[in-house]
């Protein structure tokens, strides 16, 4: 990095004026509880996705929570998720009083892999958590089948899916329940926050009864013109609600989706055109009939072909200026989960393997063409000078 050229960050929101102004309005209308904003904003992100229910969350954590929990996961099931997810994932299983059992990922996306899946299978399994992981479809029609034939839930996470398709139809319809994230390093953001969509009817009630305390009406129906002060707490619930003005943030961003996506298959496709040169790179996939969000843009080294190890290259793309992350360390590498379960480097070969050797480059709406030019120079350059 010369004296010229400023620290590019992995990632950066992108707010525009048109946020700045919704989030404005919200605070000087004197409501910020979940409220109208809010219901504007699930039943916009209904329609996107085709699902029957969508309901606004503080977090994307809290929707996998009360998920598990509204269908009745708990002491003595077993939930299947990947290795390669964020521990957020595996925790909502933990809280849920469950316990998570872990399988093996496919190399080509870093997906959970069906086959795989059905392999853990025990009399004990009630639920899979298939992760879509960088923006990448997992292959739903296959843990689908799996799911009929065990008679088991479906809760996707897709805190990294929003704009994710196969065959055209959005994420957020295929498992009982899907939940997105919003995040600040996500495709849209609400400062933090979540989405949960289902076509169950009572599995929507039940988790909007338990995200408001357990309480069997809201704040905007007991103090607005519309309802009563009046309310019953039917069961012991959580404070998992939107506010109005991370409503009105999160609203006015997923309106720019359209733009948001645009851009970001734009930057990936620059990065393919140019990255693809190099044989020591292997590029992300985008598999036939599925659609890509592009959240993040993973590439893997090639060991064999370098001289240095990925650390190495991620140290050297900071000296250039350039941030960079891995997604993620896998779940059976952290002290917790392995003094817990008994996991252990070596259990998922797979995982273990793409972890090694995988980085994530910056992708976000706010890079300028010259930014993804110098993040795919910085590439070309380090893996040039580090050829064996």
């Amino acid at each position: 990095m010369n004296e010229h050229e400023s620290f590019l960050p992995y990632n950066l929101p992108d707010i525009s004026d048109a946020e700045v102004d919704a989030v404005v309005e919200t605070l000087r209308s004197g409501w910020l509880a979940p409220g109208p904003r809010v219901r504007r904003f699930e039943e916009d992100f209904a329609a996107f996705t085709g699902a029957k229910h969508a309901i606004a969350l503080d977090s994307a954590t809290a929707g996998m929570h009360l998920a598990l929990i509204a269908s009745g996961i708990g002491s003595g099931d077993e939930v299947i998720t990947t290795p390669t997810t964020f521990a957020a994932t595996v925790n909502v299983a933990i809280h849920a009083g469950a316990t998570p059992v872990l399988a093996d990922i496919g190399i080509d996306d870093y997906c959970i892999d069906p086959a795989a899946i059905e392999r853990a299978i025990t009399p004990r399994t009630k639920a899979i958590m298939p992760v879509h992981h960088g923006g990448s479809a997992c292959r739903m029609d296959a843990i689908a089948e799996i799911a009929r034939k065990h008679s088991l839930l479906i809760v996707e996470d897709a805190a990294h899916a929003l704009g994710t398709h196969i065959d055209g139809r959005s994420i957020g319809t295929f498992g009982d329940a899907t939940v997105f994230s919003f995040y600040p390093t996500k495709n849209v953001t609400s400062g933090r926050g979540g989405m949960l969509t289902t076509d169950n009817d009572a599995l929507a009630e039940r988790c909007r009864l338990l995200a408001l305390h357990g309480m069997s009406n809201d704040a905007w129906d007991r103090y607005s013109d519309r309802g009563s002060w009046a309310y019953q707490v039917l069961a012991a619930g959580y404070n998992y609600t939107m506010s109005d003005f991370q409503a009105a943030l999160g609203h006015a961003q997923f309106s720019r989706l359209d733009d948001f996506q645009r851009r970001r298959r734009e930057i990936a496709t620059v990065f393919n055109e140019r990255l693809a040169a190099l044989p020591e790179i292997v590029l992300p996939v985008e598999r036939e009939g599925t659609t890509h969000a592009w959240h993040l843009y993973v590439v893997r080294l090639r060991p064999e072909t370098l001289t240095i190890s990925r650390d190495e290259f991620i140290a050297k793309m900071k000296e250039r200026g350039v941030g960079t992350s891995v997604h993620f360390i896998p779940i059976h590498h952290h002290p917790y989960y392995r003094e817990t379960y008994g996991w252990a480097p070596g259990d998922f070969p797979v995982a273990d393997r793409a972890f090694e050797t995988m980085v994530s480059l910056p992708l976000y709406t706010r890079m300028t063409d010259a930014a993804v030019d110098r993040v795919a120079t910085a590439v070309e350059e380090i893996v040039r000078d580090h050829r064996t």
